[in-house]
């Protein structure tokens, strides 16, 4: 297996949890993580279910840039169609 050195920050309770179990077993807090992550992603399902996740959590640029601009198109043509009501509510009563 390849490691590859990188820069991690843990959540607090979750880097005591795994440097415990690090010191429990006699092993380098680096290869229990390791080992997690290779445990995780060993099957398809589990990556093809945190792709999913991460897609729904964290959208690609992309993704996100399309998202906001249908939200704000969404936005404007809503806007639209509440003073186009108004306007009619205000012929009516005029009428």
């Amino acid at each position: 297996m390849q490691v590859v050195g990188l820069m991690v920050s843990l959540p607090a309770k979750w880097e005591q949890f795994l440097k415990h179990s690090a010191d429990e077993h006699g092993v380098d807090l680096n290869a229990v993580i390791s080992e997690l992550l290779e445990w995780a992603f060993s099957n398809a399902e589990g990556r093809m279910q945190f792709e999913a996740w991460l897609d729904e959590a964290y959208p690609s640029k992309g993704e996100a840039e399309d998202k906001a601009s249908a939200a704000g198109e969404e936005a404007v043509e809503n806007e639209e169609e509440r003073e186009e009501e108004s306007e009619e509510e205000s012929h009516e009563h005029r009428d």
